[in-house]
Formats: C-alpha cells, sequence, structure tokens
C-alpha cells in the first residue's frame, strides 16, 4: 500500500491519515475549479489536523505540503485578482497592506497592538515588537525575512500581553503580501 506522506517514526506523534487525505481530496477539487472551488491561501494556513499517537502522518512532511499548497493557492489568486482589476490596481492594494504595517510596526514597542486584560494571557510584547522590527526591516530595507519565518513563528505569553488573534491577524497579512509580491 502506497501512502502519500510517509509515517511518523515510531513513539512519534503524527496527522491523522484520514482527515489529511479528505482536505487533499478537497484541496484537488477546489483547485481544479474554475472558481476556486471556496478554498483559499488563507484557509490553507489555518488548516489544522488531529494528532495521534500512532499511525499518522510525520508532521514535518504534511507541513511542508500545506506550505506548498498554501503558495501555489496563493499565486492563483494573484493571478486571478491581476487579471480581474488589472496588475497595477492589484500592486497598489498590496503596497497599500504594505504601508498599514509599516505604520503599525513603527509604532512605540509596547504600544504596536492592543493588550489582552491584566487577567488574560496574551503575546509577550517584547518578543512580538522585535519580531515587528524584523518585519519592518523586511518591508523598509529589504532584510531577509522568509514566509516559513512569519509562519512559524511562535512567542512566550504572559498575562496583559499583546491580544494575540489580532496579531495573528496582522501576521496573516504579512503573510499575504510577502505571497504577493514573489
Amino acid at each position: 500500500m502506497t501512502s502519500t506522506f510517509p509515517l511518523a517514526r515510531k513513539g512519534k506523534p503524527g496527522y491523522d491519515v484520514d482527515e489529511v487525505e479528505s482536505f487533499l481530496a478537497d484541496a484537488r477539487r477546489a483547485y481544479s475549479a474554475i472558481d476556486g472551488g471556496g478554498l483559499s491561501s488563507d484557509a490553507i494556513r489555518h488548516t489544522a489536523f488531529r494528532v495521534v499517537r500512532r499511525g499518522g502522518y510525520s508532521v514535518r512532511h504534511v507541513d511542508a505540503a500545506l506550505e506548498r499548497l498554501e503558495e501555489a493557492f496563493a499565486a492563483r489568486e494573484r493571478d486571478r485578482a491581476v487579471a480581474e482589476r488589472g496588475e497595477e490596481a492589484f500592486y497598489a492594494e498590496i503596497r497599500q497592506t504594505a504601508q498599514e504595517l509599516v505604520d503599525r510596526f513603527a509604532r512605540p514597542p509596547g504600544q504596536r497592538f492592543r493588550r489582552a486584560s491584566a487577567l488574560a494571557r496574551g503575546y509577550h510584547p517584547a518578543d512580538v515588537d522585535a519580531f515587528a522590527d524584523r518585519i519592518a526591516g523586511y518591508f523598509q530595507n529589504d532584510d531577509p525575512l522568509s514566509v516559513d519565518a512569519v509562519r512559524t513563528i511562535a512567542f512566550r505569553s504572559r498575562f496583559g500581553g499583546y491580544d494575540e488573534t489580532q496579531v495573528d491577524v496582522v501576521l496573516d497579512a504579512v503573510v499575504r503580501v510577502m505571497l504577493a509580491v514573489r
């Protein structure tokens, strides 16, 4: 029997095989559909599978495939947007989003995002601000930063930290801009 991905090594958790296969079948149909089939690069980026203790697909291999799939969908979305609105309008919109991100990251450290309540955990502001500086360097100075670094960044948490949802939404926008200009 052949499988789409290698299985996780013995003793290592993996992704539920049926969930992964079902998602990939849906993704194939969506990519083949003329209208995009309702699946977007954003949805792919937020896809999560149930983790199983035995017999699951290798997390590393599935995650790498999801990244390639996200990039393929993003390229197709870019091509469609350019065809519908024109290249100039598409890139004007991307530049506007990038400027909004740069403006946010120009705020003083500790004030770049809304705070969680003092009784709720959020992302550690020092970690987020340091990464925000890296992103600003990417946009303003062409400093190196990979899409994968943005996708996989992890922050410490603390009470009263930055609101996690808001930070995640901004990071998603960063990924969208980075993929749009590839």
